[in-house]
């Protein structure tokens, strides 16, 4: 019962994070490399983010979308087309799932991208 009342807590928390919070939270599961689980216009997404930081002065990240909803629909695993370049302000209900290993990315990730001008972190070349 313990774990169930502070999983509950944790997410009621996650849902309340202040962008700076969920570019927190973002940000450490690129160092770490970790599954990052985001409602994002309405779609609960699992995503594994690679680039995070600013264009046009707005905080935004580069993430692979592997499992979840999404508006135009997600192909397989491993696809280049499950590339998502989101806008952090406009994420909701942000948490980490240990990856166990389990980094989703495809072959087509490149250091050099459109979505974030002004880099703060991003993952290596894979």
């Amino acid at each position: 019962m313990a774990n169930a009342v502070m999983e509950v807590e944790s997410t009621m928390a996650a849902a309340f994070r202040s962008i700076d919070e969920v570019y927190a939270v973002i940000r450490q599961a690129i160092i770490d490399r970790e599954i990052v689980v985001a409602s994002y216009r309405g779609h609960v997404r699992e995503m594994c983010p690679h680039v995070i930081g600013k264009k046009n002065g707005r905080a935004q990240a580069l993430l692979y979308q592997f499992a979840g909803g999404s508006s135009g629909g997600l192909k397989p695993d491993g696809s280049p087309s499950n590339w998502r370049c989101l806008r952090v302000d406009e994420l909701s209900e942000v948490s980490i799932q240990a990856s166990a290993g389990e980094w989703h990315t495809a072959s087509n990730y490149s250091t050099v991208q459109t979505c974030v001008e002004e880099i703060d972190v991003k993952v290596a070349k894979l």
